[in-house]
């Protein structure tokens, strides 16, 4: 992490590269779970990855698909079924998806990074930010660019964003030399280390990205070689599914805080 990126946002607020544990640390399919947030709290991570989606009665679900079919026992949309349904689903067979409110409730001091998967969920996830006060503990994220720059109109700057795919064009074309329009007032771009087989992530598009007061999260990393690839590289942020692999890797570096 540079001066330039580190002190922007109270959610940046790390002393070393953050390690994200992408769904909690899906390896194990218990993605999403409480049981997988409990056991990357276990082994030192403060830092979460999970998606939202609200159920037909405006419940705010940590879920990553639209539907409960692939990772589940039950089935159907979760924006069609009230709460009282989704909340028999159980994952692996075992665990019950949690709300996004019991999460913030259950690990008080971890950081949350939230991606807002489809638009019923944006109101609900800024009203509970409001209503618990988790202005430092989460920051907002979405593919959509519209929907993650009206998450910040509507909750003001208090509110951590990250860049939707449009955002992150545009970063792109910029560390090319290629002038283009940025939204104002996110504090990182979190990005793959390539899309369709073009290169993202590479040493002008970080510095591009510092040179911003932006920090560079990239999802997701499951190989320790390429961990390293991309700490040599300066970014700030990895998000992994395997996540003693990322603290072994950081442990090596003397960077895992």
């Amino acid at each position: 992490m540079t001066a330039a990126t580190s002190g922007r946002h109270p959610y940046l607020d790390h002393p070393s590269t953050i390690p994200f544990a992408h769904r909690g640390g899906a390896a194990d399919g218990m993605e999403n779970t409480a049981a997988a947030f409990r056991r990357a709290a276990g082994v030192g991570y403060r830092y979460f990855e999970t998606d939202v989606h609200a159920t037909a009665d405006g419940r705010l679900v940590a879920f990553h698909d639209p539907t409960l079919d692939r990772v589940t026992d039950s089935r159907g949309r979760i924006a069609g079924l009230p709460w009282s349904e989704v909340s028999r689903a159980r994952v692996a067979g075992s665990e019950p998806l949690p709300l996004f409110e019991e999460l913030l409730e259950e690990f008080p001091d971890a950081r949350w990074n939230v991606d807002i998967k489809a638009e019923p969920a944006l109101a609900p996830l800024v009203d509970l930010i409001r209503r618990t006060d988790a202005w430092d503990r989460v920051c907002v994220g979405s593919f959509s660019e519209g929907r993650v720059a009206r998450a910040h109109r509507l909750a003001g700057p208090r509110l951590a964003t990250s860049y939707g795919v449009r955002g992150v064009l545009g970063l792109r074309l910029r560390s090319y030399g290629i002038p283009a329009a940025l939204r104002a007032g996110a504090v990182c771009a979190q990005v793959p280390e390539s899309q369709n087989g073009v290169r993202v992530v590479d040493r002008s598009f970080v510095r591009t990205a510092h040179a911003r007061g932006l920090q560079v999260h990239v999802w997701t990393v499951n190989e320790p070689e390429r961990m390293a690839a991309l700490l040599d590289l300066g970014v700030d942020g990895i998000m992994t599914d395997h996540i003693e692999t990322l603290r072994t890797v950081l442990s090596g570096r003397g960077a895992w805080a």
